[in-house]
């Protein structure tokens, strides 16, 4: 890993209609490292995404990738792959062109895209399911799509706004780890938003809290549960009292 960050946000300010959503936000963030932001609903972490995506302007504030301003670049050319909650996979495509859909458009061999949705799709548990539309999916399965869809076009940057909110608490917790696998094994770099606190702990490398418009970073998960103000000690005592409570 280089000195040199991948991605830079510096002094981002955003408002709507005269409310301050973002106050001077500014990270930045390494290759091959996962930025946790935890923050609660209506705190500005989504609209810090869609700044850093290219789907919203900023207000004031830089953004820059690999040492390059992206401010005017518009959300396709800048090589950062934005994951919504929801799956939002093209309904009248199965799942295997889902995935390839964006090697279609960059015109490669069939062979080639052949080899690379397929591996993706093995990597994550759905090469049996290929032929499938995606009504055909559970919510689970249409999240592992999406995720190799992004995936599979190589992007520098992932932005993930809760990507597991909706799904239930099994089905979560699997997708955790299989972000962590394929977060390791592709060496991702990302940023990660999450309202949940353990969620928030658990994927990130770095953990950063949005309150109030403003990001408060800590240079890594322990930093941030040493912290007392953030809640993560009251509720690991919370299930060490409850687990003991019960044995």
């Amino acid at each position: 890993m280089t000195n040199i960050p991948l991605l830079e946000a510096q002094n981002i300010t955003k408002s709507f209609s005269g409310e301050l959503v973002l106050r001077d936000v500014s990270f930045s963030l390494h290759q091959h490292q996962v930025l946790s932001i935890l923050g609660r609903s209506g705190s500005g972490k989504t609209t810090l995404l869609k700044i850093l995506a290219g789907l919203l302007r900023e207000d004031s504030g830089e953004i820059s990738l690999s040492r390059k301003r992206m401010n005017e670049t518009p959300p396709n050319k800048r090589n950062i792959v934005y994951l919504y909650q929801d799956a939002l996979l093209f309904p009248h495509l199965n799942v295997f062109e889902n995935v390839a859909f964006g090697l279609r458009l960059r015109k490669i061999s069939v062979e080639q895209l052949k080899a690379q949705v397929n591996h993706l799709l093995d990597e994550i548990g759905l090469k049996e399911h290929a032929t499938k539309m995606p009504n055909q999916l559970s919510g689970g399965q249409r999240q592992r799509v999406s995720f190799a869809r992004a995936l599979v076009i190589n992007p520098k940057v992932l932005l993930l706004d809760e990507p597991f909110g909706a799904l239930d608490a099994d089905t979560r917790a699997q997708m955790q780890q299989l972000f962590k696998k394929v977060a390791a094994r592709y060496q991702l770099t990302a940023v990660f938003i999450t309202h949940d606190l353990k969620e928030a702990l658990t994927m990130g490398d770095h953990i950063g809290k949005i309150e109030n418009g403003a990001l408060r970073l800590y240079h890594s998960p322990q930093d941030f549960f040493n912290d007392h103000t953030n809640g993560a000690q009251a509720e690991a005592e919370f299930w060490d009292q409850f687990t003991k409570e019960r044995q």
